[in-house]
């Protein structure tokens, strides 16, 4: 077929593009709907998918008040894992690994999942004697990990500075092998393309400036495009969700403050896989453009800030070139922030609200990216059947209350 040949791709390269489809249509709100999602990035355009696909309710808007993936789904470091310790957190974020592993056939889209494995490491013995107890709990509860000793780190990773001499001495370390990248803007593509072609409207540059309620029940949205009525709203908007929620008298309990990273100039491939350094607080792999993307700490101070602060910029750069002192000869190209949201035990805030029709997907933190399968399809669940997923049932809201916390500060702290 013409469309699909050499010559027609050259053809709407020569031309500027002019002619080709749009992946999804650019519609315009109406007055109600079944459902409304607020955030347009990987989590609110997955639930919108997920709806769909597997509960049957097209009559949905997606909200974005910018463009599409323009928030923390295109501003962070694109890792995927499920090597978390408490079980709860485990079967959530494997639940997820799985449906990433078939997502490219799911949404005929490739989002370019690159499975060559995360490795974290150890500088002492203490954390050696940790990390054993972390791979030992995710081995029960069946999730792929395997320790290595120094040999084998050496082998893995022979860049890394393991001599005696090393400003961060390395004793071993353990690996998850089915962790990896994939390419974040094809994540919210495929999901915005899928959701389209089942009926949802996906409508940018629609702020929500209010939410409408009575008497403890969702009404619907006043937007900088007019009202928008509908009995279930979904808000998936990451470090702007206090804001949101408290337009519906909701105070959440999270703080929301700047994440940044960076990247190299392009160099030819000479590390394999992402490596993570939890207490020297960075995380590092390679693009598949041959860029060393690097991250660390979130800023010290909340804000809203997406540049990010010095001092956090040149304690990661620290970090990494102590790690790998041969990449100090690098020239750093781009630098970038997002904006997490930060729950007092560094788990998300997943499902019902006590407002009747309001549904959250929050304090993700640094886990943000690696949840949207699932987030969107548990989130999806909640909403058509008005009661949480069983997955996401310890991640509610009422559990700050109760105290039962899930304390996942030591996995989810550093690599997202």
């Amino acid at each position: 077929m013409e469309k699909y040949s050499l010559w027609s791709l050259a053809k709407h390269a020569l031309n500027g593009h002019r002619g080709w489809t749009p992946a999804w249509r650019n519609a315009s709100p109406k007055k109600s709907y079944d459902v409304v999602i607020v955030g347009g990035g990987g989590h609110g355009l997955a639930t919108a998918y997920y709806l769909a696909k597997k509960h049957g309710i097209t009559n949905i808007a997606v909200l974005e008040k910018g463009w599409l993936g323009g928030g923390n789904t295109g501003r962070n470091t694109t890792a995927i894992r499920s090597n978390y310790f408490y079980p709860q957190s485990t079967n959530f974020f494997d639940h997820s690994l799985r449906l990433y592993e078939g997502l490219s056939q799911e949404l005929n889209y490739n989002i370019m999942l690159s499975q060559t494995g995360a490795v974290t490491i150890a500088h002492s013995p203490h954390q050696m004697d940790m990390l054993q107890r972390w791979s030992n709990s995710i081995q029960i509860q069946g999730v792929d990990a395997q320790m290595l000793d120094l040999e084998q780190i050496r082998e893995r990773l022979p860049l890394l500075d393991t001599s005696k001499n090393a400003r961060f001495p390395v004793l071993g370390g353990f690996i998850q092998g089915r962790a990896g990248v994939a390419r974040h803007d094809a994540v919210a593509w495929g999901y915005a393309r899928a959701a389209d072609s089942l009926g949802v409207d996906i409508i940018q540059n629609c702020e929500v400036k209010n939410i409408l309620h009575s008497s403890g029940r969702v009404l619907g949205v006043q937007t900088s495009l007019g009202e928008i009525r509908t009995d279930k709203l979904a808000i998936t908007v990451a470090g702007n969700s206090s804001v949101l929620a408290q337009m519906a008298g909701i105070k959440l309990p999270i703080v929301s403050t700047a994440l940044q990273a960076m990247v190299s100039e392009p160099i030819k491939p000479v590390l394999d896989g992402l490596v993570v350094s939890p207490s020297v607080h960075a995380y590092i792999s390679q693009s598949d453009r041959g860029e060393i993307l690097m991250g660390g700490r979130a800023d010290s101070y909340p804000s809203y800030g997406q540049r990010g602060t010095l001092p956090a910029l040149e304690d990661v750069v620290s970090a990494v070139v102590n790690l790998f002192p041969s990449f100090s000869r690098l020239k750093l190209m781009r630098q970038w922030a997002g904006i997490v949201d930060l729950s007092p035990d560094t788990s998300p805030i997943l499902g019902k609200t006590p407002m009747t029709g309001l549904y959250m997907s929050c304090g993700w933190g640094t886990g943000g990216f690696k949840a949207i399968p699932a987030g969107g399809d548990t989130l999806a669940y909640t909403i058509a059947n008005d009661q949480p997923h069983d997955l996401i049932k310890p991640f509610g809201l009422d559990r700050f209350a109760k105290g039962r916390f899930i304390n996942e500060a030591a996995a989810a702290g550093v690599d997202h």
